[in-house]
C-alpha cells in the first residue's frame, strides 16, 4: 500500500550544532553531502506517486543529491517551523532564561513581522493542509499507486508524522528524527501507522 515518506535533509553546520534554523539558508557539510548521496539507493527502490520538496536550500540539495529534484515540486507548507527570536540559537541557551521552553507546546516567540515565530497551532494547521492535498494518493486503496516522498526539515516532518497519525503536533517530540533518513508511514488494519522510522542509509 501506498506510504508516506518523510525525509530530513543532510547535515549543515547548524543541525550539527543544534541550532534552530528555519529561514536562514545554510549548505549541506561535506558530510552532509555524503548522507544525502547515501539515500540515492534506498530511495530508487521505491514506486514515487509524487516528490514535495521544501523551498529551503538545504533541502532541495539534498533532493538534488538523491536523483529526485527534477521530480520534486516545491511546497511551502514543508517549510521549517518558524523560530522567531529563536532562530540560530540551541536549546539549552533558550533555556538559561527560560528553563521550562519547550518548542512543541509554547511555540517560537516572533521576533519582528519579517522573523514570526510560529505556534503548535500555526504549524499544525499548515501540517493539515499538506496532509489533505496528499489524502487522495495516501488513502488510495490501489497497491501500485506508489508512495509519496517529503524532503524537509526536523520538526516540520515530526508535525507531519503526528498529525499523519491522528495525534496532537505535541506529539512530535517522540519522534526523534536525525539528518539524512528515511522515516515511513504506512497503515495497519486501514489505520495510519509507524512502519519504519529515523533509517539512515546503509
Amino acid at each position: 500500500m501506498t506510504e508516506l515518506l518523510l525525509v530530513r535533509h543532510g547535515e549543515t553546520d547548524w543541525s550539527r550544532s543544534g541550532q534552530h534554523t528555519s529561514w536562514t539558508e545554510l549548505p549541506l557539510t561535506e558530510r552532509g553531502a555524503e548522507q544525502a548521496r547515501a539515500l540515492r539507493p534506498l530511495l530508487a527502490t521505491r514506486t514515487l506517486a509524487r516528490v514535495l520538496v521544501s523551498p529551503r536550500t538545504r533541502a532541495r540539495e539534498t533532493a538534488r543529491l538523491t536523483g529526485l529534484l527534477d521530480r520534486a515540486e516545491v511546497e511551502s507548507d514543508l517549510t521549517e517551523w518558524a523560530y522567531g527570536a529563536y532562530e540560530g540559537r540551541t536549546t539549552p541557551d533558550i533555556h538559561r532564561a527560560r528553563p521550562d521552553w519547550d518548542l512543541w507546546t509554547d511555540g517560537a516567540p516572533q521576533e519582528s513581522p519579517e522573523r514570526p515565530g510560529e505556534s503548535p497551532q500555526q504549524v499544525g494547521a499548515r501540517v493539515d493542509r499538506l496532509l489533505a492535498g496528499l489524502a487522495p494518493l495516501l488513502d488510495a486503496d490501489a497497491e501500485d499507486a506508489g508512495d509519496v516522498l517529503l524532503f524537509g526539515h526536523g520538526h516540520i516532518l515530526r508535525a507531519v508524522a503526528a498529525r499523519r497519525l491522528g495525534l496532537p503536533v505535541a506529539a512530535g517530540a517522540l519522534f526523534r528524527l536525525d539528518t539524512a533518513t528515511v522515516s515511513r508511514i504506512g497503515t495497519e488494519h486501514g489505520r495510519p501507522a509507524v512502519t519504519g522510522w529515523n533509517v539512515p542509509a546503509g
